[in-house]
């Protein structure tokens, strides 16, 4: 996928240039899409519910939100040794999957403009929100004498394609995370206001209501294709795409535990209370969700955790290659283990309980 970015999309930052961190499992990629299936959906069982959400984008509420004021305007030195790492960590890796977002909106927007209009104006506002949050974090790196040079990131980083299927299942659940991980950050720190090191942290009550806007908007996607919610295969899918978004979520929490413990968070704590809220969440969009209250739930992905801390403790040694991909094996197979036990769990019927409701 090739997209133009523009000046005016991510402003050029007077800071160092920070190298990118290593690709991996955990690292936010880039993705890119068939476009002609795309423009060709039909939408017509969901239409009123776009008209809304477009409405909603269209007004555009954080236009004046993402506005740096007096308070960023000090010296930042004082956040040092691993609150400071962390943080950085935390800024760089939000950066980027802000941007991948950005870029696979852009690139949508400008491939459906002739052939499907209403969802190219979807996509553009979706991209002027993504590029607004990257833009936002990436000078945030900069008060810490850093900046991702995002131009060339796109010419670096590799692409992988997923269909408009799998777009829809994971875009939907990473807003929807992304509005959970946010708001809980939110009230976290309106309690406790003496961990809130850094003004970014006062942004996030708006900010969370882009990524449940965006998850709104791919909610009406994944409603308005049966195929999607009303086969059994997509009881399959739904399933399989919230566990690789709850065991990723997971991991990186936890690999980043010092940031969260930084502002006060226990990890684990948030990371299930996040993951709860999200699962609940999808009940009104997908057909079939998990169980996080099942007592073998959170456990099995802890132990998909300490499995993924080893795997990094060997990457980080002086071996051979050959020698570290044999001393990978064991601890990878504990990851596929436990979430092959976790997938197959009882699930919650959403779309029976749905139903009930109404």
């Amino acid at each position: 996928m090739v997209s133009s970015v523009t000046k005016s999309d991510t402003a050029e930052l007077p800071a160092g240039i920070k190298e990118p961190v290593q690709e991996t499992l955990l690292t936010p990629r880039f993705y890119t899409t068939d476009f002609d299936a795309v423009a060709q959906m039909d939408l017509s069982a969901q239409r009123e519910e776009l008209d809304a959400v477009l409405a909603e984008l269209r007004t555009d509420y954080n236009r004046y939100h993402f506005v740096r004021d007096e308070e960023f305007k000090q010296c930042w030195d004082r956040v040092d040794g691993e609150t400071r790492r962390a943080f950085i960590d935390f800024l760089e890796r939000s950066c980027t999957s802000e941007f991948s977002g950005f870029l696979l909106f852009k690139e949508l927007s400008r491939k459906l403009k002739d052939r499907n209009p209403l969802l190219s104006e979807a996509f553009q506002l979706l991209a002027r929100d993504e590029a607004r949050h990257a833009g936002f974090l990436n000078k945030a790196m900069a008060d810490f004498g850093l900046s991702l040079d995002l131009v060339e990131l796109t010419k670096k980083r590799t692409y992988t394609f997923f269909p408009p299927e799998w777009v829809i299942y994971t875009v939907y659940l990473s807003e929807k995370i992304g509005y959970w991980r946010y708001i809980l950050v939110h009230r976290h720190l309106k309690q406790h206001p003496e961990h809130r090191f850094y003004p970014l942290f006062n942004y996030f009550e708006n900010w969370c209501q882009d990524e449940n806007r965006h998850g709104d908007f791919f909610k009406v996607l994944l409603r308005s294709q049966p195929k999607l919610w009303n086969t059994w295969q997509s009881r399959l899918w739904s399933r399989f795409f919230l566990l690789t978004v709850f065991a990723t979520h997971t991991l990186t929490v936890l690999e980043r535990a010092d940031f969260y413990e930084s502002i006060g968070i226990d990890p684990h704590e948030y990371n299930q209370q996040v993951i709860q809220h999200t699962n609940e969440t999808a009940k009104s969009a997908f057909p079939s969700i998990l169980d996080t209250n099942h007592p073998e739930f959170f456990p099995r992905l802890e132990q998909c955790s300490i499995a993924n801390q080893k795997l990094t403790d060997i990457s980080s040694r002086q071996n051979h290659p050959a020698i570290k991909f044999w001393q990978k094996i064991p601890w990878i197979a504990v990851i596929v283990w436990q979430l092959l036990r976790i997938y197959l769990l009882p699930s919650v019927d959403a779309e029976a309980s749905r139903n009930s409701i109404n």
